[in-house]
Parts: structure tokens; sequence; C-alpha cells
């Protein structure tokens, strides 16, 4: 299992747009992708879960991915926060 953390930088925080963005890019890969933050957990496929779970500007996150293409995930999925969060 691979994990890391990334800050929330977008001023209206984890909206729909990067919410969006979260669920289309996890589809990519096989790997189960978890996104925890503030004692919650949902899976990176789930829209409306990651919209729910309210994120704001400020806030770190944290990225867990396990599965059989975790190391691509893994390089993908930092290099998309740094760029989208």
């Amino acid at each position: 299992m691979k994990t890391f953390t990334c800050t929330v930088t977008d001023e209206m925080g984890l909206h729909a747009r990067p919410a969006g963005l979260i669920a289309k890019k996890t589809a990519q890969f096989q790997s189960k992708i978890t996104l925890k933050c503030g004692g919650k957990e949902t899976a990176c496929n789930r829209l409306i879960a990651i919209m729910k779970m309210a994120i704001k500007k400020g806030e770190s996150v944290t990225f867990e991915i396990e599965g059989p293409d975790e190391e691509a995930a893994y390089e993908e999925f930092k290099q998309f926060c740094a760029e989208n969060l």
C-alpha cells in the first residue's frame, strides 16, 4: 500500500470540479484508492461521497492506494494533486 498527503489549496476546497476530476482519475486504475480527511474516509470513485466530506482550503487529505497498479497510480495521483488541488 502506498500513501501520501497533500494540502488543499483551491479557494473553494474540494468542490464538484476537483471531486469529479478525482473520481475520473481513479477510474483509470485497477487499484483501490481511498481519500481520508478529518477522521472521515471514502473511495475516490464516489463523487458525491467526496463532496459530502466538505473538505475546505488548507485541510490536509491523505490518499491510500492499494492494488496491482499502485505504483503507477501513486505517481500519477501525486502529480494530479499538485496540479489540481
